[in-house]
Formats: C-alpha cells, structure tokens, sequence
C-alpha cells in the first residue's frame, strides 16, 4: 500500500514509518499540518494516517477537508485523547478509524489491512437514485426533483448507506457499523440527530417523504407507491 503519514512528533513518525515499510509498504511522511494536507490533494494515496493534533492545521480538519475535496481515501486519526466524544467527533469528521495513543503497531498494521480489504467503489456504478432523488457518487453532489440539496459529508454517506439499502429497513446498528464504522453502541443520539437534519434537507419542502422510521426497528429510505 501507498501510505501518508502525518504525524508532528518526530520519534513516533520515524518508528511507524520504518516499521510500515518493513511490512512491504511505501510510505510518504510530513510533520505539518499544511504540508501534510498539500500531499494528501495533491499525491493518490492507499490510506491515511493522521496524528490529532498538529503544527499548521489540526488533524480533523485535514479530514474534513479532504473530504469536502470528494477524496474516499481511508483515514485513521491518531491521538491521545480516548474519551468516546472523542471518537465520535473523529469519525463525524470523515475518518474511517481512530487509533488511540500509546498502540502496538501489530493493530496499526491490522486495522491498516482491514481498510484495504474493503471492496472499492464501483467504476461502473456512478450514480444513484430512489424516486425524485439523485445522488452522483464522483461529484459527490445530491439533487431532488432538478433540485440541488446542500449536504456535508457524513450526512452524504449516511444517505448513500440508505439509498443503497433503498426498501429494506436499516437498523441502528447498521447504521452505527456501515456508515460511521462503529462497532460499540457510542450511547450518544449520532444516528438519530443526522437522520433527523437529513430529512430536513431530503424531505421537508417536496410533495413525499422518504426517509420513514419504522418504530423499534429502525429506518428505511423508500420510493412512494
């Protein structure tokens, strides 16, 4: 794999990245914050990683931004803070994990190769759409009846987990696993609040809803009959 690795702290940059390439791995280093978000638009990388806390630019908003560029290219932020708002603020901001500091570099190569064998993007499939609404997967933009609807990246893959899913009841728990990688219950009200500004973007003002909670079970994107 072609790995970024932007971390400040010289001493953990130089063991991750020698241990990396010792893996078989080709790895590119940056110290700053700026520098490292030059690299990840400019440079096509297998994955990131990407150290919380930065000179120049902070880690999360390295993600956001990356993100908002349309780049899937999968992130796990490292840190030192573990609290689970922490976590959930990491994986919110487009990271597809979260690596707590101190960690062997056994689970950083694992989790590395569990990204990797998540199946890419289809190169055919560009496109999705249920009833009146359109979402285009390469320009990563979302539209309803010719209508173009604002929409930040977490509430775009949010919404591309319930059109791929378009007629079938999702749970939480899907929802916790395939959109925000959760694989423990963050006791936080993360699913129900972006459902919740997705409808006041995807439904409000149109003739049908679309997005309907099917009570105890969970929710399901689905066209009017």
């Amino acid at each position: 794999m072609r790995l970024l690795l932007i971390e400040d702290d010289d001493r953990t940059a130089s063991f991750i990245a020698r241990s990396l390439r010792e893996h078989g791995h080709t790895v590119d280093v940056s110290g700053d914050g700026r520098d490292g978000l030059m690299l990840a638009t400019a440079q096509s990388y297998d994955a990131m990683i990407i150290d919380r806390m930065l000179p120049g630019l902070d880690g999360l908003a390295i993600v956001k931004t990356i993100r908002a560029s349309g780049s899937q290219t999968p992130v796990i932020i490292l840190t030192t803070k573990s609290q689970i708002s922490d976590r959930v603020e990491g994986l919110e901001s487009g990271a597809d994990d979260y690596l707590v500091k101190p960690f062997a570099f056994a689970e950083l190569n694992a989790r590395l190769n569990a990204l990797g064998r998540r199946p890419p993007i289809s190169a055919v499939e560009t496109s999705l759409q249920v009833h009146d609404l359109e979402m285009d997967l390469l320009k990563r933009t979302v539209t309803r009846g010719g209508v173009q609807i604002a929409i930040q990246p977490q509430e775009f893959k949010l919404l591309e987990y319930l059109m791929r899913h378009a007629g079938r009841v999702v749970t939480r728990t899907m929802l916790l696993e395939g959109v925000w990688d959760f694989h423990f219950d963050p006791m936080t009200k993360v699913v129900e609040t972006h459902i919740s500004r997705l409808r006041g973007k995807v439904d409000k003002g149109f003739d049908c809803e679309l997005i309907h909670t099917i009570r105890g079970a969970g929710y399901v994107l689905r066209a009017p009959e």
